[in-house]
């Protein structure tokens, strides 16, 4: 099986899970820091505006990760 390495695979599958991890723990420190509770008041207040400020917020994290995987 010279065609398969297991080293890339490996790889891929802990960068992915410490990207998630890190990416978690940056959402859960800035639903700590910002005066109210963002869950509530996105799913129970329906609160659009904020909802689309925390899918920006989410994506720019995540880009962020990914680059310093990358």
């Amino acid at each position: 099986m010279d065609w398969f390495s297991s080293k890339p695979l490996v790889s891929s599958i802990v960068y992915s899970i410490l990207g998630v991890a890190i990416f978690w723990i940056s959402f859960i420190v800035v639903d700590k820091i910002t005066p109210y509770d963002l869950w509530r008041e996105i799913v129970k207040e329906r609160n659009l505006p904020l909802a689309i400020i925390v899918a920006a917020m989410c994506l720019g994290i995540a880009i962020i990760v990914a680059a310093a995987i990358h």
